[in-house]
């Protein structure tokens, strides 16, 4: 897993092949603790298979970030694995981008229609 700050207020979390529960996600949650001023960018371009704890984590990590006022994309996820979420009812939980571009771009759009 790889991670890097896009921006002052951007995470992205690059996900391995095989997603280990205990660590990748993990780190990304302490990141983005209440207290952040961080959105997060989830990408799965490398991932091949989805354990279920990682989709546990990944739904704890979007509510933490809810709750917080920021918000996390997944970016490049695979048709096997976007099927996985539409399966049993996520779906909707996530938001999905094509790519980190689009997931950052989208970020720029939302914060500045606050203004």
């Amino acid at each position: 897993m790889g991670m890097q700050y896009l921006s002052q207020h951007v995470l992205l979390v690059t996900l391995p092949r095989q997603p280990q529960l205990a660590n990748d996600l993990e780190i990304a949650m302490r990141m983005s603790r209440p207290q952040s001023t961080r959105d997060v960018i989830v990408d799965f371009s490398l991932v091949g298979i989805m354990p279920s704890g990682t989709l546990s984590e990944l739904m704890n990590l979007e509510r933490q970030l809810s709750n917080a006022g920021r918000q996390l994309i997944l970016c490049a996820v695979p048709g096997n694995i976007r099927r996985i979420f539409t399966q049993v009812g996520l779906g909707g939980l996530f938001q999905f981008a094509q790519d980190q571009f689009v997931a950052l771009h989208s970020f720029d759009s939302s914060r500045c229609s606050y203004n």
